[in-house]
């Protein structure tokens, strides 16, 4: 398959602003009532968007306690999981590991190297979607604000200093929380209209003429 382009940077600016989720749907469990409705409810979805921060690493040698923050989303909800609290931690760990549960994001490569090391157990039903956009020519790294941009026709928005903020606080800022948010509520969001998109894409491909073939002209021996 030929090489696609994705949208840039600039093509998305075009585009309308992504559908955030309202902020009384993304949850930050502190008490245990709160973590005890988390797990009753990430427990009992069949698709979670995913997503992990970690503190940012400024010197060589500097020991990479990571990741500090795990996130999942529904289309409808978002939970942003501290770590640094025991009940967060046994939560991460029962979803990540829960087999009935597909977990799916962008660039998870680092994930299912560091998870498994913070949290002591196996991954399970891990997701990539840039391999999901990989099969339709677009490489490997489309990343979520392409995706958000071919598949919803939205301007998803990143803010590199959020991005490298301190994820280890144990108070997050309004922005993390937003941040956060997003990069679990769309890929949630992304994995429940693949399927349309992808079905336009194989029409697309379908209905597509064949290449032209350059005309075989035989040697002549002299």
């Amino acid at each position: 398959m030929p090489r696609r382009k994705a949208p840039t940077k600039e093509d998305s600016a075009l585009l309308p602003p992504y559908a955030q989720l309202p902020d009384a749907a993304i949850h930050v469990p502190a008490t245990p009532q709160a973590f005890a409705a988390a797990r009753a409810a990430l427990l009992a979805a069949p698709v979670l968007g995913f997503d992990t921060e970690s503190r940012p690493l400024f010197h060589a040698g500097q020991n990479d306690t990571g990741p500090h923050l795990v996130q999942f989303a529904t289309p409808a909800a978002a939970w942003l999981l501290q770590l640094h609290h025991p009940e967060a931690l046994e939560i991460a760990r029962a979803v990540l590991a829960a087999p009935h549960i597909g977990k799916v994001g962008f660039g998870l490569d680092n994930d299912r190297h560091s998870l498994p090391r913070r949290l002591g157990v196996e991954l399970a039903q891990l997701v990539d979607l840039d391999r999901v956009f990989g099969r339709h020519g677009f490489g490997h790294n489309t990343g979520v604000r392409a995706a958000v941009a071919l598949v919803l026709g939205q301007n998803f928005r990143k803010s590199k200093k959020t991005s490298t903020s301190n994820w280890a606080v144990h108070q997050l800022s309004p922005g993390q929380i937003r941040y956060a948010a997003n990069d679990a509520h769309a890929p949630a969001v992304l994995h429940l209209a693949l399927p349309a998109w992808e079905a336009t894409q194989a029409a697309t491909a379908a209905a597509r003429p064949p290449r032209a073939t350059r005309p075989h002209i035989s040697r002549i021996s002299t």
